[in-house]
């Protein structure tokens, strides 16, 4: 890839990323910090990388990265437990984004990986087996169980609105 074709990717993918990594951190400090070294990875073996490749090495590259942020932070979250759930409310939401977005977070990793990438990114099976190293049938299975949750926490949408 060519220092112009790598600026390209910057300004294609650099939202689509942060858009990605925000459904997992939920802090744009950390999301922002996590698409910043997606790239300086990506800037580190531009000149192995395929400029058509560009975009799916991306993805991958801010996957991983987001799961070593999870294993660090649940380390020191060991350290230090809290209850959250003791400081939520059960008040109704009326938006139905965030309660979406809270289903989402109640789905195993793998499961909300493959759905954001399917659903917010439009990914097809390939690619996200590709970045998540899994089969194309296994993809497959994972957005399905993933949609499956999603509607059995959902319910009906007349129940969310």
């Amino acid at each position: 890839m060519t220092v112009a074709e790598y600026n390209k990717c910057v300004d294609e993918y650099a939202d689509r990323l942060f858009r990605f990594v925000i459904k997992f951190v939920k802090d744009e400090d950390q999301a922002n910090d996590l698409v910043q070294e997606t790239f300086t990875k990506t800037w580190e073996k531009v000149k192995t990388i395929e400029y058509t490749k560009a975009k799916s090495y991306l993805f991958t590259a801010a996957y991983h990265l987001v799961l070593n942020y999870f294993r660090q932070k649940k380390r020191l979250d060991d350290l230090d437990e809290v209850n959250m759930n003791e400081h939520a409310h059960n008040e109704q939401y009326s938006d139905i984004k965030e309660v979406l977005n809270r289903a989402l977070d109640q789905l195993p990793e793998i499961q909300k990986t493959v759905i954001l990438l399917r659903d917010y990114e439009g990914y097809n099976y390939s690619d996200i087996g590709e970045m998540t190293n899994l089969s194309e049938s296994q993809v497959k299975v994972y957005i399905y169980r993933g949609r499956m949750a999603l509607k059995e926490k959902l319910g009906s949408i007349k129940a969310v609105i």
